[in-house]
């Protein structure tokens, strides 16, 4: 058996230095929970992105995916996470595969993530990243993430990685009594930008944060044609 070349170590080291000062940095940025910060370690974000830009893998910002997508900038991921408050027996519903990172991050916190995509050729990819990973508690199939997963349904926490252009009641009525749904939402009609929003399913009410404007691709009703 032949180890990796000069190369291929070099460029694995710098990945994972890159990778510790991500961690570094996201701790600077006020991301305080170990649980998150470990699982963000653990998952090689590398392998969710493509040809030239694995080199800014661990660079904290968005990059291009597919279909006109793209995987979030890694703050904004551990920022989510924390603000979703994942505990390790929970069922988690993502709205928005794209390419499985966020989904992936999510796997090493909870029991189950249920992750939709209206692309099915971000599926497929992200579908065959979780295998390769060894993630098998990530459940995930081709749909309209507005209309969530009614046979799944109640889920502990709801996570939707695309603007909404209102509050989706919809999958507001997925989430179990003191469930947690964070999401961002356009405001004024999308003319003002979007802001990310935390809200938390009560007895009686729902209660909802305002926690910080982002920028995220629109959420599309309906399955993606793809050519």
């Amino acid at each position: 058996m032949t180890g990796m070349g000069e190369e291929e170590e070099y460029e694995a080291g710098e990945l994972e230095a890159g990778k510790i000062r991500l961690v570094m940095a996201l701790r600077r940025q006020g991301i305080r929970d170990a649980a998150v910060l470990a699982a963000i370690e653990r998952v090689p974000r590398e392998v969710f992105v493509t040809g030239s830009f694995q080199e800014q893998a661990y660079d904290d910002h968005a990059l291009p995916i597919e279909c006109g997508q793209t995987i979030s900038q890694p703050y904004v991921v551990a920022f989510m996470t924390e603000k979703l408050e994942v505990g390790d027996r929970m069922k988690v519903l993502e709205v928005g595969t794209g390419s499985g990172y966020q989904a992936a991050v999510l796997s090493q916190l909870c029991r189950r993530v249920y992750t939709i995509e209206r692309y099915r050729t971000l599926l497929d990819d992200a579908v065959k990243r979780f295998a390769i990973l060894g993630f098998h508690n990530v459940t995930a199939k081709v749909g309209d993430g507005g209309k969530g997963w009614p046979e799944q349904a109640p889920f502990d926490r709801i996570i939707v990685t695309a603007a909404a252009p209102e509050i989706p009641m919809g999958l507001l009525e997925q989430l179990k009594i003191g469930g947690i749904m964070v999401v961002p939402v356009d405001v004024d009609g999308g003319r003002s930008g979007q802001m990310l929003v935390r809200l938390t399913r009560e007895e009686t009410r729902i209660t909802t944060e305002d926690l910080l404007p982002v920028r995220f691709v629109p959420l599309v009703e309906g399955v993606a044609r793809e050519s």
